[in-house]
């Protein structure tokens, strides 16, 4: 069993490229049938709502999905395939998460989508995730990926040499 974290970093210039590897993320996920939990990092602004956007719309039945961030009602829930439970804990990271969103974070017939995931105790931590780490950089945005599990770290090597084979940096 694969306990390492492998990361990379890439660098997305606008809200295009952003949505473009969300894209890229959904029919890779779907073309392996490997959905690990995706972990978002990232100031306010940062593009993680527009990753998730473009991820969703991508997956089957994602045309059905309105996509926005679940900021007041923390979890968002939609049509796809698999289905995706879609958190946001901004808001929770003074108070902790119930038992409830718990338990919906860990519905392993789920893909698990979790934005300001920093708020999310280690404890509760997924043990199949990718995490998305967002930082501002003059033009742009630069994202550090990690994986962490077997199915996790085979997605990130399929992106890295789709990513190598196309030269492109989103």
């Amino acid at each position: 069993m694969t306990t390492s974290t492998v990361f990379f970093r890439l660098y997305l210039p606008d809200e295009a490229a952003t949505m473009a590897l969300g894209v890229h993320l959904a029919r890779s996920m779907t073309e392996l049938k490997i959905f690990p939990a995706l972990l978002l990092r990232g100031e306010l602004g940062a593009g993680k709502t527009t990753l998730v956007r473009g991820l969703v719309g991508a997956l089957p039945g994602g045309d059905q999905a309105e996509v926005s961030s679940p900021s007041f009602n923390y979890m968002n829930c939609y049509p796809t395939q698999p289905e995706t439970s879609h958190f946001d804990f901004y808001r929770l990271q003074h108070c902790g998460i119930d038992d409830e969103l718990l338990e919906a974070m860990h519905d392993a017939g789920k893909l698990v989508l979790v934005e300001w995931a920093e708020f999310c105790p280690e404890t509760h931590s997924l043990q199949e995730r990718l995490e998305f780490q967002f930082s501002p950089v003059s033009s742009g945005r630069q994202l550090v990926i990690s994986g962490q599990g077997n199915n996790a770290l085979r997605l990130l090597e399929k992106i890295q040499k789709d990513m190598a084979l196309t030269r492109q940096a989103y």
